[in-house]
């Protein structure tokens, strides 16, 4: 199917670009969340009455991430966790995990736009990037550490 882009994806392309994608996705991630629309004539000239509105709210979203990520870039936040002596976590971290710790230092992301490479299973530092736009992404760093009265 094809779809025109409303605002820019990843690996698909820009604001205004005709790419093919396969039905499913179309139908049931783009077109309702609202980021592609189906490439009908019709919809092809609507589109195009309406592109500079669009690229105008794209640019303030993207301005608004900008001023969030100046914000939140290069924090570090701890995680008490219960480990073993070897530094293995009884558990995992998750992106929830991550999410629910950010929101208690102030800052309410969505777990959509937490990337975590891997699952973090260990004791230590690991970075986790926060795509807060298409275009904008920070990294902060995620510190796990044992729980206090587990260590002794």
């Amino acid at each position: 199917m094809e779809v025109i882009l409303l605002e820019r994806l990843g690996r698909l392309g820009a604001v205004g670009d005709v790419v093919k994608v396969k039905n499913g996705y179309a139908r049931n991630f783009l077109i309702p969340m609202k980021k592609a629309m189906r490439a009908s004539d019709d919809n092809k000239k609507v589109f195009e009455e309406r592109r500079h509105l669009i690229e105008e709210q794209n640019a303030k979203s993207k301005a608004a991430a900008e001023e969030h990520s100046k914000k939140i870039s290069g924090i570090t936040l701890k995680l008490e966790r219960q480990a073993s002596q070897e530094g293995k976590l009884y558990g995992s971290i998750s992106v929830r995990d991550v999410a629910d710790e950010l929101k208690a230092a102030g800052h309410d992301i969505p777990k959509s736009q937490i990337i975590l490479a891997n699952t973090i299973k260990t004791i230590g530092e690991y970075p986790v990037r926060l795509m807060l736009h298409p275009e904008v992404v920070t990294t902060i760093t995620i510190s796990v550490i044992r729980r206090e009265h587990d260590a002794a």
